[in-house]
């Protein structure tokens, strides 16, 4: 067995959007951003169901059909029903995947096996819906409830392109802690890291969080407050963060030094969080302000932030935000 690269985060991904001509036509579905700019800086774990079942390329192509509370993978042409052979690789694969080391997951959309939401379903003869989730994509999210996981297609959009690989980036931290051994006072570092991270996707998540960690009792062991931590912890970063979230973080992040400006940086300062706040500036503009003034005044409270230090600043996350 080969030693993986574990300077990389390591991403599950549908092998077609890395190029590999695995689809039903004998063709890829190659995303640049995936390939030439995010994949500079991760490992991929490529897989294709639909061909790891053993259909072969070219192959009839598939299609989900609703039959009672049930949703089959068929092959229309055939009428080959392939549904318990893709139930049952899933899982085998599932139990693979859990050893790989995996901090999030990017699927195909629409592929009625690695689509991860409105997938076309078909019920009789009438038109499809779109309110379906492909089958492997299902099992992913059963089996692993807080990887973070999307779709291709939704990745173009700057919002939840930084959001998914904020939460990447925020799996990997929390398994680097688990590995190193959790601890409460380990536990709750790791939440005062991120507690601006959090309030910008959702504020009264973020309190909550800090309510568990400081109302939970001593005697609940790390392990346990860490699970319960850790599933609230990704149900918060799942929320897209908006523009008004942010201009709150914004403004708490610059009272804790704002008194310590003069009046002419200070209203620049303000000038600056008001124009990101109109769509006037995208968000590295008042968040690099905000970097330079911690460093100068040594705001030791704010010097590990996430927020203000997200990683992969290569991509330019908050250059389109």
């Amino acid at each position: 067995m080969m030693d993986r690269d574990t300077s990389r985060v390591r991403i599950g991904i549908s092998s077609c959007l890395l190029g590999e001509k695995v689809r039903f036509d004998g063709g890829h579905k190659k995303d640049d951003f995936l390939t030439n700019h995010f994949g500079r800086y991760v490992e991929w774990v490529p897989v294709c169901p639909e061909f790891e079942i053993g259909l072969g390329v070219p192959r009839e192509s598939l299609r989900l059909v609703a039959e009672g509370n049930r949703i089959h993978l068929t092959a229309p042409r055939s009428g080959l029903d392939h549904t318990d052979r893709m139930n049952k690789w899933t899982r085998e694969h599932a139990g693979r995947l859990a050893d790989q080391g995996l901090c999030g997951y990017v699927l195909k959309r629409s592929s009625p096996s690695c689509g991860l939401e409105r997938v076309k379903v078909y019920v009789g003869s009438g038109m499809p819906r779109r309110e379906g989730r492909g089958l492997f994509a299902a099992g992913l999210v059963d089996q692993f409830p807080n990887l973070p996981m999307e779709e291709e297609g939704r990745l173009n959009d700057p919002r939840l392109r930084e959001n998914f690989v904020s939460q990447v980036l925020c799996y990997k931290r929390w398994s680097d802690l688990g590995e190193s051994g959790l601890t409460r006072p380990r536990i709750m570092q790791f939440h005062a890291r991120h507690k601006y991270l959090l309030m910008s996707r959702h504020p009264a998540g973020a309190r909550s969080l800090g309510n568990l960690i400081g109302q939970a009792e001593r005697s609940v062991s790390p392990r346990r407050l860490g699970e319960e931590y850790f599933n609230a912890f990704c149900k918060v970063m799942r929320h897209t963060p908006t523009r008004r979230n942010h201009t709150n973080v914004l403004q708490h992040l610059a009272g804790h030094f704002s008194q310590r400006l003069d009046s002419g940086d200070r209203a620049e300062l303000t000038i600056v969080i008001n124009r990101y706040r109109q769509d006037g500036l995208p968000l590295i503009v008042p968040v690099t302000l905000i970097r330079h003034y911690v460093r100068k005044f040594s705001v030791e409270f704010l010097s590990d932030q996430v927020y203000l230090d997200p990683g992969l600043c290569e991509l330019n996350l908050l250059n389109r935000l």
